[in-house]
This record gives structure tokens, sequence and C-alpha cells, in this order.
């Protein structure tokens, strides 16, 4: 079983990531597996057979993806998973600020794909509560970095006052 970042805490990941393979289709993926985080794709062709499997639900947006997509869905979440396909692709950040401020999704906010631990601070300022880090680098250094700084300027979705506002009050 994998490990994630949840919660400020090395945990054993019990969900799935549901990945199609080269030729298979939405219409056509088996879902096997009881906790799964279907993409976005297979939500949307087959929304009513994963109701009907009676169990939490978890959806993954794409970097291309947007969340409005699933925005009349939200409550149906146990947790969303917004994929960095690569180090440089920052559309996921913007993906979690709208979730949690604009969409007011309160469950499980995980980033996956090519997570590291330089961003693992910014990635929680935005909104993330937990982090899918890359397979081939170290979690113990990934979990360090959401103490990389001690305190913030500017005001985030963790953090709805700025530092000149705290000092003030």
């Amino acid at each position: 079983m994998s490990r994630i970042i949840k919660n400020n805490r090395i945990v054993e990941d019990i969900w799935q990531l549901l990945k199609l393979a080269e030729g298979e289709t939405p219409e056509s993926v088996a879902l096997t597996g009881e906790d799964i985080i279907f993409p976005l794709p297979v939500w949307q062709a087959r929304k009513d057979e994963i109701l009907s499997r009676e169990r939490p639900i978890g959806v993954w947006i794409d970097s291309h993806e947007g969340p409005e997509a699933i925005a009349d869905d939200l409550g149906r979440f146990t947790v969303i998973a917004v994929n960095f396909p690569k180090f440089a692709d920052g559309r996921g950040y913007s993906t979690a600020r709208l979730l949690r401020e604009r969409f007011g999704f309160q469950g499980e906010l995980r980033a996956i794909g090519d997570v590291l631990q330089d961003q693992i601070y910014f990635m929680k300022r935005c909104g993330f509560d937990a982090y899918a880090v890359r397979p081939d680098k170290d979690i113990e250094a990934a979990l360090a970095g959401l103490t990389d700084f001690s305190e913030s300027y500017q005001t985030a979705v963790d953090q709805p006052q700025p530092l000149f506002r705290r000092r003030s009050a």
C-alpha cells in the first residue's frame, strides 16, 4: 500500500487512482476496487453506475479540466484529486483555490502527479490537505516542506488575513 501526506502526517493511502490504459475508454474501463478516485471523463460517462456502488467516491481533475465540470456534484465526493502532470504546470493551484473559495468544497483535496517537496507549502496555501508525492522522492522530506516558512505575508486559503492585519490585531 502506498503512503501519502494527509493533514500534516504520513498515512497509508486507502484510495486507488483509476487510470485509463491505452485503448480503454471511459465507457469500457473496469470499475474494480473499493475506494476509487475516478478520472473526470469516467465520472461524466458513468455517474449513475458509480453512484450505485454505494462506496465513497473520489474524482480527479486533470490540469486542462476545470472544477466547473464537477461543481454541481461536490457534495458527492469524499476526495477530489488535482493532477500536476509536470512540475512547471501550475494550473492545479488555481483549481484548488476555486474548489475551496468559490465552490466551497470541504472534503479532502489531494495533489497528485508530479508533486515535489518544493511545491507542498504553496499547495497547502491554495487549499490542498493531501499530497501523493512522486514515488521516487522522499516523503519524509516532502512532509518537512510544509513548514519551510514560518509566516506568510499574503492572504490565501489557509490564512485569510495578511500579515499586517494580523500584527495590528
